[in-house]
């Protein structure tokens, strides 16, 4: 991965950071069943659980960042991809969910910054794929 790439890896990463707290402010759990399930088998603080759950979310894409992509080991293009292709669906159910509900759905105001961003990093990504 090049510099470029790296960069927009780590904006992903910190958009991600940025929609994990809008769900936990917005409590996602308490409008999402399999939140609300996942958390639960975490904790019977279904906010503890939910916090706790998108904290290693985040730890994961900051340690895929600091040692992977950084390190540019052979992995870390393949990792990039997994973390492209889930915050781009991340992105689209938020919208979706909003819309289906027209309300606000918790996370849909930074679901727009995954999009984006994971299609930027899918572009840089294709770009070296082609090139190597």
């Amino acid at each position: 991965m090049n510099a470029g790439s790296q960069r927009t890896f780590l904006l992903l990463i910190i958009f991600q950071a940025l929609h994990s707290i809008e769900e936990y402010w917005f409590s996602l759990w308490e409008v999402l069943a399999p939140a609300r399930f996942v958390s639960g088998l975490i904790s019977d603080d279904l906010s503890l659980g939910f916090a706790l759950i998108n904290s290693s979310i985040v730890a994961f894409g900051i340690w895929s960042y600091v040692v992977p992509v950084r390190r540019k080991l052979s992995y870390a293009a393949g990792l990039a991809w997994f973390w492209t292709l889930l915050e781009f669906a991340n992105g689209v159910g938020h919208l979706l969910f909003a819309f289906s509900a027209r309300s606000y759905f918790p996370g849909v105001y930074s679901a727009p910054l995954l999009l984006i961003c994971s299609v930027c990093l899918a572009m840089q990504l294709s770009r070296e794929d082609r090139v190597s």
